[in-house]
């Protein structure tokens, strides 16, 4: 069960992240380096990132998070329901 309550965490925080930087893109302000994206997205925020990519059209056109994101995400889910089904310790 954390491991699920530690994806869905990392997913609303990178979707929160992914709309400030996109808000903040607009604006010509001050922005959410890469790195960080990427990082929430590494620890579990792939699903969050990849659902606010496409909803805000942001980040689109890179190939690192155009094809990042889902492939994290994906990896992300699999791995949770190894984890589920297979592990012998509760989560």
């Amino acid at each position: 069960m954390y491991i699920l309550i530690l994806y869905l965490f990392s997913s609303v925080c990178l979707y929160g992240l992914m709309s400030f930087d996109k808000h903040r893109a607009i604006q010509g302000k001050w922005r959410i380096p890469e790195k960080t994206l990427l990082t929430w997205a590494v620890f579990g925020g792939a699903a969050g990132g990849w659902i606010a990519m496409k909803k805000f059209k942001h980040k689109t056109n890179k190939a690192l998070f155009k094809y990042g994101f889902p492939i994290l995400a994906v990896l992300q889910i699999a791995l949770f329901f190894v984890i589920l089904f297979f592990g012998d310790t509760p989560i």
